[in-house]
């Protein structure tokens, strides 16, 4: 799987980790940056890890910050990413099976690095349900044309 990683400086750290994490498992890393934990604005990094998704040249997105918060909502503003802040392992399988989550966003500052290797399995092993679920998508979705 192609995975795009992007992060602010808090989150650096975090997206070192599983740049070697992610790769020992097979997958081929795409990392948008940032390259140290010397302040940065996240916003380009993060809508950065989200467009290699939407434009294909990723299957999934990781994107790290402190929190996660501003992470997760910068990679919603590209139109075409599902971006679904999940610093469990429930949330992680729920943005998956119900919200069809194409980006993980994740607080380095909420989860230690075990949890997190956990949570990125989960959100890249657990498929999309689809049924009664894409009606919702879908409608999630449309909302980025109005």
């Amino acid at each position: 799987m192609r995975i795009s990683l992007g992060s602010d400086h808090a989150g650096f750290e975090l997206k070192a980790h599983l740049v070697g994490f992610l790769t020992e498992l097979g997958h081929e890393v795409i990392d948008v940056g940032t390259d140290s934990t010397e302040s940065v604005d996240y916003p380009e990094f993060c809508a950065g890890a989200a467009r290699k998704v939407v434009d294909g040249d990723a299957d999934l997105g990781i994107v790290m910050g402190g929190s996660g918060q501003g992470e997760q909502l910068a990679a919603n503003k590209v139109k075409g990413a599902r971006a679904a802040l999940c610093n469990c392992l429930y949330t992680a399988r729920m943005a998956r099976e119900h919200n069809d989550a194409n980006v993980l966003s994740i607080g380095a500052r909420v989860v230690g690095l075990g949890l997190a290797e956990e949570i990125v399995t989960t959100f890249l092993t657990t498929q999309f349900e689809g049924g009664r679920h894409q009606r919702r998508v879908d409608q999630v979705m449309a909302l980025e044309d109005h």
